[in-house]
């Protein structure tokens, strides 16, 4: 384990924060535990507080059909955590007065006006109130789903969203939670519209360059594809993991004709599958869940929101906009006992399982995930590849790595 250098070391040398701090293998252990139970092929973790890095820990295998080990530095697709940087960014424009959580999309997307409610049972008509740029951003829209079938998916982030905007609203808005990518995606959308720039321009210009985020894409190049942290899943009998490979009869040649000529590394459309050489070609980031990241990118992004919108003397957003976007933002809708959410991130609201009451992040679709947990000034990133992983394996996988963080660095908030 790999721990920051405290100037105040020797001062704290006798206190438990001090001492758990130097003991080695806090973390190793926890995470060999998760390869031993077939819980994940291989783990990176990052463990930081407002002043630094913590821990930066790592078991198991990138490619478990190779026997790759994992790197400190290995790059993971994200999937949903994607949201939280939408949802950072566009907080960026609500403190330039740009944008108002509480304006109707349509102010800034006039393809949204006229959109009508279509639920089942109830005649077509007018929603209460257009949607609004909050409710996108808080599942509580209405908007069509990512998986409607009817829905056309162009790789032109204009496009899918002027699709979203042809098609009725499920429900009334902002009664019900309805986790939404179109939302999102929407969101990001608006980022486009008001800043002038793309939103792949925008989050590369405003977030990630000045964070110092270098390997944070929607297109892995063929260093970053070198060290991918590859997918695995369970055989047929639930006993052992095995790598997945998507599409491995589709040829090189094809990939390229995807893909408009731009290449695509083979170990991203392996992982993948070959869909995702179109977003190559068109350079289509997508909001709610396009980007690949490693623990140490997150980690600097974890550290700014635990700083109240700071990192390293540079101001990202104002400590009201943290608030805001960490604050439940749903109104009178529940989600269930455990949780809300805010503005692209998840919030939890009680401490059965997982983070700190009051902590807030993202999980993505590959279980990897970030927590920002303010009770005990920490920041913690997560990040594993795989599939079907059942609820007690995330209990045990979650819980275990958060509790044993909090136990060897947690302390009050300064």
């Amino acid at each position: 384990m790999k721990i920051r250098p405290l100037l105040f070391l020797a001062f704290l040398a006798a206190t438990p924060l001090a001492r758990s701090a130097e003991a080695p293998g806090t973390l190793s252990a926890v995470l060999q535990s998760f390869v031993e139970k077939k819980i994940a092929a291989g783990v990176v973790v990052l463990v930081a507080d407002k002043d630094g890095v913590l821990a930066l820990d790592k078991a198991g295998f990138a490619s478990l059909a190779n026997k790759t080990p994992i790197r400190d530095d290995a790059v993971f697709w994200i999937a949903s955590m994607s949201k939280s940087l939408t949802g950072a960014a566009l907080m960026m424009l609500v403190d330039e007065g740009k944008v108002s959580l509480d304006d109707p999309v349509e102010k800034y997307l006039p393809e949204f006006k006229g959109q009508m409610v279509e639920a089942p049972g109830i005649e077509m008509h007018p929603p209460a109130h257009p949607i609004t740029v909050r409710e996108i951003m808080s599942h509580t829209s209405g908007l069509v789903l990512a998986s409607e079938k009817t829905l056309k998916h162009t790789q032109v982030l204009a496009d899918d969203v002027r699709e979203y905007a042809k098609q009725p609203l499920r429900q009334e808005p902002g009664t019900k939670y309805e986790y939404n990518n179109c939302g999102i995606n929407t969101g990001g959308r608006i980022i486009e519209v008001v800043s002038g720039m793309s939103y792949a321009d925008f989050m590369q210009k405003r977030l990630f360059d000045p964070l110092g985020m270098k390997d944070t894409t929607c297109w892995p190049n063929e260093e970053q594809a070198a060290r991918l942290a590859h997918t695995a899943r369970f055989t047929e009998d639930k006993k052992d993991l095995v790598e997945i490979v998507q599409d491995a009869n589709v040829k090189p040649e094809h990939i390229l004709k995807f893909s408009g000529g731009v290449p695509v590394p083979k170990a991203i459309t392996g992982d993948m599958g070959f869909g995702i050489s179109f977003d190559y070609g068109k350079r289509y980031a997508m909001p709610a869940g396009g980007y690949f990241s490693t623990a140490q990118d997150l980690g600097r992004f974890c550290r700014m929101l635990l700083r109240g919108g700071e990192l390293d003397g540079k101001r990202y957003l104002s400590e009201k906009a943290v608030r805001t976007m960490s604050s439940p933002q749903l109104g009178d809708v529940k989600i269930n006992a455990q949780e809300s959410y805010g503005v692209g991130v998840s919030l939890k609201l009680t401490d059965e399982e997982g983070p700190t009451p009051g902590s807030f992040g993202h999980r993505g679709a590959r279980r990897t995930a970030m927590w920002i947990d303010p009770k005990n000034g920490l920041a913690m990133v997560i990040l594993v590849e795989r599939f079907d992983m059942p609820g007690e394996q995330q209990k045990v996988m979650y819980g275990d790595f958060m509790k044993a963080a909090v136990k060897a660095f947690g302390k009050p908030a300064r």
